[in-house]
């Protein structure tokens, strides 16, 4: 293979590796600062990621809708909400717009779990935002919102596979 045949990064290409780099790293980090905020509670980072949606939306939403929300796959949804379930922390009801897809809502105990984690949640947010200029929260968000929805675009300009 020669030089010739290698494509070389532009300056857009290359600031663009450099976010999702960085992305993954704070990834990483803000999974690790779940399960720390999680560690004495019976459910881990990825189950308190599933009960958010329903929470932040204010009624039971179904395991498609969370991973939409989530930007998880629906498999690992509904792996996480069964676990959930037997833990006694969601259960399912029924959806009277689809037999087949019922809703998930919060249990009293799982209501009660996700309230502390919240509270944690918002002393630590509120802590880590005063080290970081508001402008620049604001930015990032607007940046990572904007690579969302170009991601999630039905052409996503992912090279075609050599044969």
């Amino acid at each position: 293979m020669t030089d010739e045949s290698v494509e070389k990064l532009t300056r857009a290409g290359s600031a663009a590796t450099q976010v999702i780099l960085a992305t993954f790293r704070a990834n990483g980090a803000f999974q690790a600062v779940g399960d720390e905020l999680t560690s004495d509670l019976p459910l881990t980072t990825a189950q308190w990621q599933v009960m958010g949606p329903i929470v932040a939306g204010g009624r039971p939403l179904t395991v498609a809708q969370i991973a939409r929300r989530m930007g998880l796959t629906r498999q690992s949804v509904h792996a996480l909400t069964r676990r959930l379930v037997d833990q006694g922390l969601v259960e399912f009801a029924p959806n009277a717009d689809h037999r087949r897809s019922p809703l998930v809502q919060l249990t009293d105990a799982g209501s009660a779990a996700y309230s502390v984690l919240d509270r944690r949640q918002v002393e630590w947010a509120n802590r880590l935002g005063a080290r970081i200029p508001e402008s620049d929260l604001e930015t990032a968000e607007r940046v990572l919102i904007t690579l969302c929805q170009q991601l999630e675009r039905p052409e996503q300009d992912i090279p075609e596979r050599a044969s």
